[in-house]
């Protein structure tokens, strides 16, 4: 039973941060569970692409929780339902299984069991499968060439998890499909289908101000948001020459799985003449952003004129409907007091 995590491959997660993207992805199933005592034990179940989170698991409905318009994949209802029901049963009995054997493998309450299934496209499109279980985040086996093997360091205790794991063939016949079929296909299709998500939605990109460095100089800013695969290219220019001053932020996620990044540039106030920022992202087939920093101020002085001028009119409307509320007052005999 120890195998019947295997449903958990379907649920996958991938990375990548090359250049070109997806071409190195990683999916990958997380299910961790915390035992207190032999009574209580809380479970956690997610799937990741990379950092991005693209499924959870309701556990009142015992439902797969696609987080993405693409996390589906090419998989077929039937093939879904089929994985919710693998996955549910193993929910049921993981827990159950590691209950009876923990004092033969000398596990500890309070004690956690993590499990990291899925499987890796490396450049070149070769496919790598893994399986890995760890007790208190020390690894104690993993899968391959249809078996259960134990880690190095996992001494006699990953041996004695071993030996019962592999009592269960059909469970490992499973989790062998799962990981070299079910898993690479669903992988390809996901990212195919986020890659074409992604495609639709271009980074933006614009200026502002930072903090006052001092006397007669200025901070510029330069925004990208909503940006992946992660590599990107942004600096500050004048002409073709890239300014040598120019500091990148680190690269921060956003909740949709994009990217947000940050460039400054300190200059003197009589220097800033010509200058502009550039942003290169493959998802922008080869038309560069350019924001020219003459542009900005003359942008943002149009949004204060824009901002100025209202109020202008309505505090002079404001006063003229005073000043007239103020001559059409009836005398004060027209309305005697009782």
């Amino acid at each position: 039973m120890l195998l019947l995590h295997i449903p958990l491959l379907a649920v996958l997660l991938a990375a990548g941060d090359n250049e070109d993207a997806f071409q190195e992805e990683i999916f990958k199933i997380i299910y961790s569970s915390s035992f207190y005592n032999r009574s209580w034990v809380k479970t956690r179940r997610s799937a990741w692409l990379d950092d991005l989170q693209t499924h959870g698991w309701d556990s009142n409905s015992n439902r797969i929780i696609f987080l993405r318009p693409w996390s589906k994949g090419n998989l077929s209802k039937k093939e879904i339902k089929e994985l919710e029901e693998l996955f549910h049963v193993f929910c049921i009995y993981m827990p159950q299984l590691i209950q009876r054997h923990a004092s033969q493998w000398k596990f500890t309450y309070p004690f956690e069991i993590q499990l990291t299934v899925g499987c890796e496209l490396h450049p070149g499109g070769a496919m790598v499968d893994f399986y890995r279980f760890a007790y208190q985040g020390s690894e104690l086996l993993h899968f391959q060439n249809n078996s259960f093997l134990p880690s190095p360091k996992g001494g006699t205790r990953a041996q004695d998890v071993c030996r019962v794991s592999n009592q269960y063939h059909s469970t490992k016949i499973i989790i062998q499909r799962l990981l070299s079929d079910t898993c690479p296909r669903f992988l390809l299709s996901v990212l195919d289908a986020w890659k074409a998500d992604l495609q639709r939605v271009k980074p933006e990109a614009w200026l502002s101000n930072g903090p006052n460095p001092g006397p007669d100089r200025q901070m510029l800013v330069c925004h990208v948001s909503g940006f992946h695969p992660k590599p990107i290219w942004v600096k500050w220019m004048r002409g073709e020459q890239v300014q040598q001053r120019t500091q990148q932020s680190d690269t921060l996620p956003n909740a949709d799985g994009t990217w947000y990044l940050q460039v400054f540039l300190e200059v003197e106030a009589t220097e800033t003449s010509g200058l502009y920022c550039r942003v290169r992202h493959s998802s922008l087939g080869g038309q560069d952003i350019i924001l020219y920093l003459e542009r900005h101020r003359s942008s943002r002085g149009w949004i204060i004129v824009a901002v100025m001028v209202p109020l202008v009119l309505l505090t002079a409307l404001a006063f003229w409907l005073r000043k007239r509320w103020s001559h059409c007052e009836p005398p004060a005999s027209l309305f005697p007091l009782e």
